[in-house]
C-alpha cells in the first residue's frame, strides 16, 4: 500500500509539471514521501553545475559582475528539482504542498520490491536513468532514505523506492 501512495504522489508531480502548474497538493502522505521530496529539493542537476562552472571559468570578473552570472550560479546551485515543500497536519491524514520549478522530466516509484546491493547500484542507475549527468535513484537503506550517490559513498544497499530526472 505504501508504494502505491508514493507512486500516486510522484505521478501527480509529473502531471502538474507537464501542465505547467506552479504548485501541486499531495494527499495522502507518508514519511517516505517527505524523505523522497527532501532528496528532490536538495539535489541539483549535474549538467547545470557543469555548464555554470564552464561559464564562470571562461568569464572575467568584470563580466561576471556586469551580467549577473554569479547570481545565476548561486540560484542554480541552491535549487534542486523542486523549490520547496510544506507538510500540513502530518499526524492525521495530512497533505503536502509542493512548489514546482519545471525541472522534473520523469519521476517514478517502483511498485514492486527491488533489493539492490551496494556494488550493483551503478549498474541499476545506468539502466534506469537517461544519462550519467541527470537524475537520481532513491534507495531505502538501513541508514535512511538516500540517493544513489550517497548510498555508494556509504557503501550500503537497500530497496529501490524510485527515481527522478
Amino acid at each position: 500500500m505504501g508504494r502505491r501512495i508514493l507512486n500516486d504522489a510522484l505521478r501527480s508531480i509529473v502531471n502538474a509539471e507537464r501542465r505547467g502548474k506552479a504548485t501541486v497538493e499531495l494527499k495522502p502522505i507518508s514519511t517516505v514521501i517527505s524523505s523522497f521530496l527532501n532528496i528532490m529539493k536538495y539535489r541539483v542537476a549535474a549538467n547545470l553545475v557543469v555548464m555554470i562552472f564552464r561559464v564562470v571559468a571562461t568569464a572575467t570578473f568584470e563580466s561576471i559582475a556586469s551580467c549577473c552570472v554569479f547570481d545565476f550560479f548561486v540560484n542554480c546551485i541552491l535549487k534542486g528539482y523542486i523549490k520547496n515543500f510544506e507538510v500540513h497536519d502530518p499526524h492525521r491524514v495530512g497533505r503536502i504542498t509542493v512548489d514546482l520549478q519545471g525541472r522534473v522530466n520523469d519521476c517514478r516509484a517502483l511498485t514492486y520490491r527491488q533489493d539492490i546491493k551496494a556494488k550493483d547500484i551503478e549498474k541499476y542507475k545506468t539502466l534506469k536513468l537517461p544519462t550519467r549527468q541527470w537524475g537520481y535513484v532513491v534507495i531505502s537503506t538501513p541508514d535512511g532514505v538516500l540517493d544513489h550517490e550517497e548510498a555508494i559513498r556509504r557503501n550500503v544497499g537497500g530497496q529501490v523506492l524510485g527515481y527522478f530526472h
